[in-house]
């Protein structure tokens, strides 16, 4: 697995020595992640140099880097860490809290009036309370990221980035839970009986097929909207993407054959929005019965890998195994998403160059760029579930939204997000 590794090294501040310090990096296999100036002297220059490196790759390339007459490793920053120093969020108050009537207004006595009418009209907890903008990130930490299962502790970091990317991008609280069992039934009642804390609650990073169970029994049992981010986010950016790079390669999406590789979590959310979408014939493979019975339950056909990458025209891989896609299996003109973070199923520049007219990973096509929209979007409407036609809005907004030549928009545009949240209310008023 690759993490990011970052080095602290000392350079001359002459011509060509962080060119040479590049090239050591390069003939290493690596490539440069970011490279940032964060000290200056008359007569060197101190760079934070962040690379993407396996975990058990030689360590021999910091004492190439020390051999160099004009550069020093100093040491590894603790950057990411440091970001994570005391968590990523926090509640505050949107009150100033400073004059005694104020106290007596938002808590006792005065609180009481507001816990009575809403006791006789529970509708007013919308509007005198948080609950339409907090969203419950729920995980039991059996599917976090490409790690797998973390425990419900370890997983609390991605719960507090998607806490902090609610905020930033579209002015949600998300708030992390943890539920420390991996048995459904569990999971089901313990969000259950927390739920009217919220306005809407998002799972994430639960491993299938538990993740089907407890979403199906929290939407059939709640009124609040439910979704699954790993199931639904994913696949409304996956859409967003296929849109954009059948049109841009002249390719039909819904008669082209699409191959999804792997049918956990993602892979079913994508293939059955694909369905949903208009994609006529969908191959899947997987090494777990379950998968292949719920993919065929919903109008798709079992394959093995070989026969995927020989008929179809649009190969999607999210398995979780690096390298699983050799580029001798490329067919020239397949268009091949490689999804699975960090280490994908094949490098987007060896499908290019195996043949793909189209290629690219999961860190381009992340559902970054969907799920704060369709929480906000699902809030403002006062949403009770959400609908395909909700997940198309968001995924037809994305595209046109996105710059000629890429697959997605810059996640970190709070304009699109602004964009999708409207384009995911109206789908949702206009429902019948």
């Amino acid at each position: 697995m690759k993490i990011p590794e970052i080095l602290v090294i000392e350079v001359n501040r002459a011509p060509g020595s962080l060119a040479r310090v590049l090239q050591v990096v390069g003939e290493a296999g690596l490539s440069v992640e970011s490279l940032e100036s964060i000290h200056r002297t008359q007569d060197k220059t101190t760079w934070e140099l962040t690379l993407e490196m396996d975990e058990d790759m030689d360590q021999s390339l910091f004492e190439r880097i020390n051999a160099l007459p004009v550069a020093n490793l100093v040491g590894i920053s603790d950057r990411v860490f440091n970001r994570h120093v005391g968590g990523k969020i926090k509640t505050v108050s949107k009150v100033a809290l400073n004059t005694p009537q104020i106290l007596r207004d938002m808590y006792t006595p005065g609180v009481a009036r507001v816990c009575l009418a809403i006791r006789d009209n529970p509708e007013l907890v919308r509007e005198y309370t948080s609950i339409g903008e907090t969203v419950a990130i729920i995980t039991n930490g059996t599917a976090v990221l490409g790690l797998g299962d973390t425990g419900p502790q370890a997983a609390l970091p991605v719960m507090e980035g998607k806490a902090a990317l609610f905020h930033t991008l579209v002015g949600i609280s998300g708030v992390p839970v943890l539920v420390d069992s991996k048995d459904p039934a569990t999971v089901i009642e313990t969000v259950a009986h927390i739920a009217p804390s919220f306005g809407a609650i998002q799972l994430e990073d639960i491993a299938a097929p538990a993740c089907f169970e407890i979403e199906e029994a929290l939407i059939g049992r709640l009124d609040i909207p439910v979704i699954h981010d790993d199931q639904h986010g994913t696949a409304v950016v996956v859409l967003t993407a296929l849109m954009n790079a059948t049109r841009i390669a002249g390719m039909d999406l819904g008669a082209s054959t699409v191959g999804q590789v792997g049918l956990g979590a993602a892979g079913i959310g994508i293939s059955r929005l694909l369905l949903k979408y208009g994609v006529k014939r969908l191959l899947g493979s997987d090494l777990k019965e379950e998968g292949l019975a719920r993919l065929e339950a919903m109008g798709g056909e079992r394959g093995a890998l070989p026969e995927l990458m020989e008929n179809c025209d649009i190969v999607i891989g999210t398995t979780g195994v690096k390298g699983l896609i050799a580029p001798e299996m490329v067919r020239k003109g397949q268009l091949i998403l490689s999804l699975t973070n960090p280490d994908p199923e094949i490098e987007p520049e060896a499908a290019l160059k195996a043949g793909a007219v189209f290629a690219a990973d999961g860190k381009s096509i992340n559902n970054v760029s969907a799920f704060p929209g369709l929480l906000r979007g699902a809030l403002d409407a006062g949403a009770r579930r959400f609908s395909d036609a909700m997940l198309f809005a968001a995924s037809h907004c994305l595209a046109e939204h996105t710059p000629e030549g890429q697959l997605v928009p810059d996640p970190l545009d709070k304009s699109i997000h602004k964009a999708v949240s409207r384009a995911v209310s109206q789908a949702a008023q206009e429902a019948p």
